[in-house]
């Protein structure tokens, strides 16, 4: 019965984890931030280009490339990007960061990077929560499926 109560809390968090997946659940990869021709002009004016946001979220081991399409060199933290190219930075460990960016009204961008889901802290998470819960629901097992003592036949006997 242990052995189907640990398969269960096994299965259960399983279950848990494709429920409760998101976007940063994947490996690292570049992600292209583009900057739009104009975007000085709509900035010195106080406006904000929607196609730019004010936070973006990363898993570690991204790459952040920044594409200046504007006519003016921009900056981004650490990357200055003259018109026409492209500057990237390697996202290496995990920060809530805010860069000051030139290409927004506020002057800054919100940078959270985090650790990504792999297989180990998936096994690291069922290492610790199968077992646990397998003892659980094998309790509460007992509960609907009460274990009855065979009779002993010769208590009373021979006395």
């Amino acid at each position: 019965m242990i052995t189907l109560s640990i398969a269960a809390a096994l299965a259960l968090n399983e279950v848990i984890f494709l429920l409760q997946r998101d976007q940063n659940d994947r490996p690292p990869r570049t992600i292209t931030l583009v900057i739009p021709a104009g975007t000085a002009q709509r900035v010195q004016a106080g406006q904000s280009d929607s196609s730019i946001p004010s936070e973006m979220v990363f898993v570690v081991g991204d790459t952040l490339q920044v594409k200046n399409e504007d006519s003016v060199s921009q900056e981004l933290g650490p990357i200055w990007v003259p018109p026409g190219t492209t500057g990237s930075m390697v996202l290496g460990q995990a920060a809530n960061l805010s860069y000051r960016c030139s290409f927004r009204p506020d002057q800054y961008l919100g940078l959270d990077i985090r650790q990504p889901t792999t297989l180990g802290t998936r096994f690291a998470g069922l290492a610790v929560g199968a077992p646990a819960l397998g003892v659980v629901i094998f309790i509460y097992s007992l509960l609907v499926f009460p274990v009855h003592p065979a009779a002993n036949k010769t208590a009373g006997q021979g006395l």
